[in-house]
């Protein structure tokens, strides 16, 4: 009986295909993740490393320095073929503010060199430094360029003024080298030629380089003679191996967090391939109910069938998991050349044996876990199917008691805990609320609420189909029968389409959860970085401030705040004062910045109050003074001052948060001048003109240029803060949406298999169809109606489920954020999904309607 099925099955490769396409695709996501991690663990360990493979042996001081001397004693020590002193230190561009060099010292040559010189020479004397690309470009530096350093003397290299510990050092740049080590801007020159710019003796680490033949431990002990010390200090030797074996953890460990994030997406993957498989192996046995009618006609009992039915779903999926394999590892291999092609640079990844093994057992364990629930109900067919002229079983409408009471507990229990987070949710600012336990209840409820979706599924089929249906039905005949296709068969209808709603659920989820935090973050980063740049600080040289009584500056002059206003790069300039005062026992910080004249002002929402009723008498208080105090719009303030007194407002609005520039109060200019602050603006807020960097980077150049070289302003660049908010909430979105989209696909994936199966079930019913007159545009817009059915049913599941739930979770981590509802993008997921699926019965539909009607009704079923 097990080879009788096992040759049935393989009889019709065809069908075996679809039957473990699912599982296919899965086993390519899995391993093929397997192997995009060891790309980029390689990739980034042959990018980031900074240990060269020559280096042999490590030598690394503790509590003190190597001195020139020792480095010259350890290369003349026997076995020994070269030694590379290293140096590491900070510096300040004197001409421009808050820009940063690193320092590395490297020989520049040979095999423990660490760089590769791209254009011009490598230093070979004094006050030379070769700078990086990433150096190059965002200073825009190279060859012959003479740079102005602020180098720290003999200590820390964290200074960023000219002080009695720093000082200026003129260097001329030599050339651009490229060091697979460096992320951030770096300069290079010979260790020597570092320490002599700032007069720092010794050095902190020695890479050695053994002769042939001379092993690590070898050299440690031959090396030890040299740094024998009577103080009891030490060095320590450590071999190279050791030390790159460090740096490659280090390298690889920033991204663990994100391959952990992966798998749990992976895992949804897989459920949702067995949830596929599962459907279509219920079709597949359908389809040969005769046969297995009369296998136990002629004496099997149900147990051998089942064991037979579990061993071809155990084929199926070493198949389709040893393809899967294959063409993850075939992709693995063929990225590294093609992205050398496109001018990438990655490392080619090993061999994952185990991994790869690991993933084939998966499938066939999935894969028998999937076809055991269809071959138990395909085992209990009754021989007198033999005598019945259908070869397959219809489609069942309803469901047992048994399973009705299983999804019922299942929705009652989802409901339960959606209850219980709703009636306890955390109240704005509660510091207290423990968001990790509600959101782990929130995961759990939406588990059940999903396997009641399961277990449910064939009994709201049939409502939604009626209503999607209608416009269908409209379009005559043809939507009629496409209706009525889907409808026959609920629970065929049912599975298909909930591999979808999870797939849609996910992804509406995190459209949500992603709108809403990008709003939140819009409007935190509308008070933390209002405008493009902010200019404050003190200036001095050319009457652009006003000095104090002890010959201190401490503001900006009006002329130079008419100046930056007229500066033809920048928009939306806008003064702004400060002062601090006191609230009780509250320090706070009061401003006097006009909201009205910064665009991003719109982004902020008050908890309470308007922003725009701000007048004299009235204050703006941040989240931190209304929290405090229990206040909010409508209640009055006292402000205590050190030259006024104190000083009775009306509260006008309080914020979620701070305020911009970290104020607690925002006021009127008027009242700001009762609190006793300075008549000098301390700065200037203003945004580009004109956006994108390369506009940013215009009007950066045109402040300094108006400041001028002899101020001791500080021009902070606050758009950087937004570009990197906006860039990590993009990379999260991107690889979220990504990782979600492969339930998605392997959803399509279920649909265009089980229209595929279906259309060879009902291949007499097409024939007839074209026997009766319609074309075979007609069968094939019909096959397409039904496919596209399937992703309706489940888009709106997967919507009704997505987006509550995602609420949930909104409020639940208790941030603050309203709840934001994408609805272009939903609607677009809901579209694309719909055609996506049509467009997956389309192979299907074009073989339905090659087949001739004559040799379609002469088929048996």
């Amino acid at each position: 009986m097990l080879r009788t099925q096992l040759a049935g099955a393989m009889a019709r490769p065809g069908r075996l295909l679809m039957t473990g396409l699912s599982v296919l695709v899965a086993a390519f996501v899995v391993f093929g993740t397997v192997m995009a991690q060891q790309i980029t663990e390689q990739t980034t360990v042959d990018r980031f490393r900074g240990t060269p493979e020559a280096a042999d042996l490590v030598v690394l001081g503790d509590d003190d320095v190597v001195t020139d001397a020792q480095t010259k004693a350890v290369q003349a020590v026997p076995g020994v073929a070269e030694v590379a002193a290293r140096a590491e230190n900070g510096v300040s561009l004197a001409e421009v503010s808050r820009r940063y060099l690193e320092l590395q010292g490297d020989p520049g040559s040979g095999p423990l060199s660490r760089v590769r010189l791209v254009a011009g020479g490598y230093p070979d004397g004094p006050l030379e430094l070769a700078v990086n690309e990433q150096a190059s470009q965002r200073l825009d530096i190279g060859p012959g360029d003479r740079v102005g350093l602020l180098v720290p003397v003999g200590g820390d290299a964290e200074e960023t003024e000219e002080t009695d510990e720093t000082r200026t050092v003129t260097v001329t740049v030599t050339g651009v080298v490229e060091a697979n080590s460096d992320r951030e801007a770096t300069g290079y020159a010979p260790a020597a030629a570092l320490n002599a710019m700032g007069h720092i003796k010794g050095y902190p680490r020695l890479d050695v380089r053994a002769e042939p033949g001379v092993s690590a431990e070898a050299l440690t002990e031959r090396l030890s003679a040299v740094f024998q010390r009577t103080d009891g200090s030490a060095f320590e030797f450590v071999p190279g191996d050791t030390v790159r074996a460090e740096e490659a953890r280090a390298a690889v460990d920033q991204y663990a967090d994100v391959f952990r994030l992966i798998a749990m997406f992976l895992a949804i993957a897989v459920v949702a391939a067995a949830l596929v498989a599962t459907s279509t192996f219920r079709v597949v046995f359908a389809q040969r109910l005769r046969q297995l009618a009369l296998l136990r006609t002629i004496g099997a009992h149900r147990g051998q069938l089942v064991r037979a039915l579990a061993v071809e779903g155990a084929l199926v999926g070493l198949i389709a998991g040893t393809a899967g394999v294959l063409l993850a590892l075939g992709a693995g291999y063929a990225a590294p050349v093609i992205a050398h092609a496109t001018g990438l640079s990655l490392s080619a990844p090993a061999v994952p044996a185990v991994a790869a093994v690991a993933v084939v057992l998966g499938a066939v364990l999935v894969t028998v876990g999937a076809v055991l629930a269809p071959a138990s109900s395909a085992a209990g067919v009754s021989p007198l199917q033999t005598l019945r002229s259908a070869g397959t079983l219809a489609g069942e409408r309803g469901i047992g008691r048994a399973r009705l009471g299983v999804g019922l507990l299942l929705a009652a229990g989802a409901a339960g805990l959606a209850g219980v987070l709703l009636a306890d949710l955390p109240e704005p600012g509660d510091l207290n609320y423990d968001s990790v336990a509600g959101l782990m209840l929130t995961v759990l409820s939406g588990t059940l609420a999903f396997l009641a979706l399961i277990t449910l599924g064939p009994l709201l089929v049939r409502p939604l189909l009626a209503a999607a249906g209608w416009p269908l039905r409209r379009l005559g005949p043809t939507g009629t029968l496409a209706v009525g296709g889907i409808g026959g068969a609920p629970r065929r209808a049912a599975a298909v389409s909930v591999v979808v709603a999870l797939g849609v659920a996910l992804v509406s989820g995190t459209l949500v959860g992603i709108a809403t935090l990008q709003g939140h973050m819009d409007r935190e980063l509308a008070a933390q970085a209002p405008a493009d740049f902010d200019v404050s600080g003190t200036v001095n040289g050319d009457g652009d401030g006003t000095a104090t009584d002890n010959g201190t500056v401490n503001g900006l002059s009006a002329d130079l705040v008419r100046r930056l206003k007229a500066v033809p790069q920048l928009a939306d300039a806008t003064a702004y004062r400060q002062t601090d005062v006191s609230v009780g026992s509250m320090e706070a910080s009061a401003v006097d910045l006009d909201l009205t004249a910064l665009p991003s002002s719109r982004l902020l929402r008050p908890v309470s109050g308007a922003l725009g009723d701000l007048g004299p008498g009235e204050v703006i208080v941040s989240s931190r003074l209304a929290r405090g105090l229990g206040m909010a719009a409508g209640d009055s303030i006292t402000f205590t001052t050190a030259k006024q007194g104190t000083l009775r407002m009306s509260v006008a609005a309080t914020l979620p948060d701070e305020g911009p520039l970290g104020a607690d109060a925002i006021v009127t200019p008027g009242d700001l001048d009762k609190m006793g602050a300075s008549p000098l603006p301390a700065g200037v807020l203003a945004n580009a003109a004109e956006s994108g960097q390369a506009a940013r980077n215009a009007a950066e150049q045109a402040i300094r240029k108006t400041v001028g070289p002899g101020s001791a302003m500080e021009l902070r660049i606050l758009a950087e803060e937004r570009d990197n908010s906006d860039a990590d909430i993009e990379m999260v979105a991107t690889l979220s949406l990504g990782l979600l989209g492969l339930t998605v696909l392997i959803a399509v994936v279920g649909v265009g298999t089980t229209t595929g199966l279906t259309v060879l079930e009902r291949t007499r019913e097409s024939g007839l169809l074209r026997a009766l007159g319609l074309g075979r545009s007609g069968l094939r817009f019909l096959i397409g109606m039904e496919a596209a059915l399937y992703g309706v049913l489940g888009g709106v599941l997967g919507l009704a489920l997505g987006v509550p739930y995602a609420w949930l979770a909104v409020r639940l981590l208790n941030i603050g954020a309203p709840l934001a509802l994408p609805y272009g993008q939903l609607l677009a997921v809901f579209l694309g999904l719909v055609l996506v699926t049509a467009l997956a019965g389309l192979l299907p539909a074009r073989r339905a309607a090659r087949v001739s009607p004559v040799v379609a009704l002469g088929t048996s079923e």
